[in-house]
């Protein structure tokens, strides 16, 4: 059936992979044709793209901007309203942490609570960023303390929904870089050096769920493609997308592709409960590895390009 979430992070890995003036057309269309009713969207749209060409055409359909500026607003501020005592974000409930409730004997596999986790945390934060807010805001400051607070000792982050370390790690390095964390702030490097660290022989990364019942084995098992996708760009969020790593990562993801632009992938890395059950969503093995091959490209060509800019002022 159709998933809002899959939609969304299907529409987010087809418009990495446009180019930017394509990019920037594809989204104004998007989101003037799910907000905007009852009126012709083309002027919008042409406004959001930047395809105006008077400054009175701009203004006589800017008024249309309103339903779309409303929901921003409205979705901003239930987010706002989520946020936990402890600074961080549960995936459905507000401050629903009372572990007491976790010893009633009820066959919900022991799933009564929903407490912060630093992947959704995370998350919030990348949405943060890219809203326009920094660190100093009181919201992304509380939620950056949780974000930090729970790193390991061994400097990775946990996943709670999905498996497991390199899931949590991803999320964090992307979450902390777009509210502003330096790339060379030594918790990013140490994390950084982590993934490294378990990258395998073949350049790929996976990671078994039997890593929480034994977190010795976080960051170990067979090889995926939607974890490969998740190291890369939690690579590329810390500035490594130009380093052997990076080329290995994306290597693997080129041997393994099939034919029809698919990837093969068995194994369950979604995580539906912890040390219960696992899930295995079908588009992960497809949408991640493209969103991680478009980001190290765009990033790829944003650093060739400053290098570019760089010589020319030197000239």
């Amino acid at each position: 059936y159709p998933d809002i979430d899959d939609t969304i992070m299907v529409l987010i890995a087809l418009a990495k992979t446009l180019p930017e003036h394509e990019l920037q057309r594809w989204q104004a269309e998007f989101v003037v044709g799910t907000a905007v009713h009852g009126a012709d969207p083309a002027p919008v749209v042409a406004v959001l793209a930047g395809e105006v060409q008077s400054r009175e055409a701009a203004l006589e359909e800017i008024h249309l901007l309103g339903a779309v500026l409303g929901a921003v607003t409205r979705g901003m501020k239930w987010i706002y309203d989520m946020q936990n005592r402890d600074g961080g974000f549960g995936a459905f409930d507000r401050d629903n942490d009372r572990e007491i409730y976790t010893r009633v004997p009820f066959a919900d596999h022991n799933a009564m609570i929903d407490p912060s986790t630093a992947d959704l945390t995370a998350r919030v934060l990348e949405m943060f960023g890219g809203y326009g807010m920094t660190a100093r805001h009181p919201l992304a400051a509380r939620a950056l303390e949780f974000v930090w607070k729970n790193q390991e000792a061994d400097h990775c982050w946990s996943g709670r929904w999905g498996v497991n370390y390199l899931y949590g790690t991803w999320q964090a390095l992307v979450g902390l870089r777009a509210i502003g964390v330096a790339k060379f702030d030594v918790r990013i490097r140490r994390a950084v050096a982590w993934l490294k660290r378990h990258q395998q022989e073949c350049g790929g990364w996976g990671e078994t769920p039997a890593s929480y019942d034994d977190p010795s084995l976080r960051g170990q098992g067979a090889p995926t493609a939607s974890q490969t996708a998740w190291a890369l760009m939690g690579l590329c969020a810390a500035g490594e997308a130009n380093t052997p790593a990076v080329d290995a990562g994306v290597q693997f993801l080129l041997d393994t592709q099939n034919e029809d632009g698919t990837w093969d992938e068995p194994e369950f890395t979604g995580t539906g409960f912890p040390r219960v059950f696992y899930l295995r969503y079908h588009l992960y093995r497809i949408y991640f590895p493209l969103m991680a091959l478009a980001r190290v490209a765009r990033m790829r060509q944003s650093v060739a390009k400053d290098d570019e800019a760089d010589t020319l002022a030197d000239c």
